[in-house]
């Protein structure tokens, strides 16, 4: 009760989000707590995840009995925000709910967040401090708070405010720069038509203690990581020189590597270097309509030499149903893709989110989103529900089978000389009738499901399938070998008595 007599009798300012999972931090409560002057001593960072149930939420925050909450919104907690908000205006209505974030900086809502007392719109990193205070002081201010970009210089940096367990447990989310030069209509960032560089020098001392604390993951926010090279090589150049293992992870544009750039990117070790790279489209018409801009030689060239001459770990993302797109269309897509690289590609569906130029399609390409989060697209004048339903089902199961690893060399027995996306379509529609669900499919279900459609439906010699299979689930150290298996090995090969002792192994 002492604790709790303590808590109460201060101003109490909570910094609170629901992240999308444990792993992953708020670099933007970071922002805020690190901008709170002289009420920081006040002010506390209290993070969630979606997977919480939002009482038990509402109850941790209150146990402080603040008199002030900012939650920031995203796409991906908006609905639970709203019920947050709900549970603690009952219980504590005097309290004052501040909102931030992406989510509630672009009209139109399409959640409700009318209990919420006061909105701050674009970046709050100084605009929630200047609010604390009016609240506190009792001074009257607008509901909704419109805020122009501040000055990066004029920014207190987030970083010391990571904790020690933020940093043994989770991804530590950090950038070099805001704003996006492209106008990529489907994209918030598009917004931003001018970016925004923070002093690399500050930045590089905040890194160095962050690293000194056993910081090893590193996660770029940045849009645009590789748009000023020497701000990238430099960045760069700070891991290089230090010692593995760490993780760094970029997005990057597929068209603007220079030699410069691909001589650091080479000097990575395995493991050590992540680059997410938007495609999203290879078809110049479809890119056209988006305003998107599409230099296919250069990005063939550039993901050919991080496939071939680099040890960067690459994603590679691509989106289902951009206006005027085909199932046709985004099926060649990834096709050349694959045919580019091996690496992990990421299939999105089409979201419109407030605030973007999207919407300029809707009558001309019949544009039908859904109001709820996360505002997936239904149907357009090429793709039916039906067809957009069924690209849902093919991306978690091009998850499943295709980015996991689990069957590198197996799953291409699917397509072989063919289209990689037929063939993948066809799976995809046979695994639903089997499973009627894309999830909480377990590994020795999906390794069945995978040999069934390959000898049943396929035609494929058993033996070979089955050795296939076995050459990519005994790469992973102690796991067995799926027991269905077992008739197909030749006992002859020493490789194959291996694989046999693994049967045994599981009895």
């Amino acid at each position: 009760m002492d604790n709790y007599a303590t808590l109460a009798s201060m101003n109490t300012i909570i910094l609170t989000t629901l992240n999308s999972r444990f792993t992953h931090t708020s670099i933007a409560l970071r922002y805020l707590y690190a901008n709170m002057q002289e009420l920081q001593e006040n002010a506390k960072i209290v993070e969630f995840s979606i997977n919480d149930a939002v009482q038990t939420i509402a109850e941790k925050i209150l146990i402080h009995n603040p008199c002030i909450i900012g939650i920031g919104v995203y796409i991906w907690n908006a609905s639970e925000v709203r019920e947050l908000i709900h549970i603690l205006k009952k219980v504590s209505p005097k309290t004052k709910i501040i909102l931030g974030g992406p989510e509630v900086s672009h009209e139109p809502f399409r959640v409700n967040f009318d209990n919420a007392d006061f909105i701050i719109q674009g970046e709050g990193d100084k605009a929630f401090y200047n609010l604390c205070k009016d609240i506190l002081n009792k001074k009257s201010t607008p509901r909704v708070i419109k805020m122009s970009m501040p000055s990066l210089k004029e920014i207190a940096l987030p970083y010391r405010y990571y904790s020690d367990d933020d940093i043994k447990n989770r991804y530590i989310y950090v950038e070099a720069s805001r704003g996006c030069p492209f106008e990529c209509e489907f994209c918030l960032s598009s917004m931003d038509e001018k970016v925004r560089a923070f002093d690399i020098e500050m930045l590089l001392e905040e890194f160095e203690l962050l690293w000194a604390r056993g910081a090893r993951n590193f996660k770029f926010i940045d849009r645009t990581f590789n748009l000023n090279i020497k701000t990238a090589i430099t960045l760069l150049d700070f891991f290089l020189k230090k010692e593995p293992p760490y993780f760094a992870h970029f997005e990057v544009v597929p068209d603007h590597f220079p030699e410069a750039l691909k001589e650091k990117i080479a000097l990575f070790p395995s493991g050590a270097l992540q680059l997410e790279i938007g495609i999203q489209t290879l078809n110049p018409e479809i890119a056209n309509n988006i305003s998107r801009p599409l230099k296919f030689d250069k990005i063939k060239e550039n993901i050919t030499f991080l496939e071939e001459k680099t040890n960067a770990h690459m994603h590679l993302d691509l989106i289902v149903a951009l206006p005027g797109e085909t199932l046709q269309s985004f099926g060649a897509n990834l096709d050349t893709l694959v045919a580019l690289s091996g690496c992990e590609i990421q299939i999105g569906i089409l979201k419109k989110l407030s605030g973007t130029a999207i919407n300029r399609h809707d009558i001309e390409h019949k544009m039908v989103y859904s109001d709820i989060p996360p505002y997936d697209v239904l149907q357009t004048s090429t793709l039916s529900f039906n067809d957009i339903q069924t690209m849902k089902r093919f991306s978690r199961f091009w998850d499943l089978f295709y980015n996991s690893g689990n069957f590198k060399e197996s799953v291409k027995l699917l397509w072989q000389n063919e289209s990689v996306f037929k063939n993948f379509y066809d799976f995809s529609l046979w695994i639903y009738t089997q499973t009627d669900s894309t999830w909480q499919i377990s590994l020795q279900r999906l390794c069945e499901l995978l040999f069934n459609y390959l000898v049943g439906a396929k035609k494929q010699d058993e033996k070979r399938v089955a050795q296939s299979m076995l050459n990519d689930i005994m790469k992973y150290q102690g796991r067995n070998a799926p027991a269905f298996l077992k008739p197909y090995i030749d006992t002859n090969s020493t490789k194959e008595k291996i694989i046999i002792q693994h049967f045994h192994k599981r009895g």
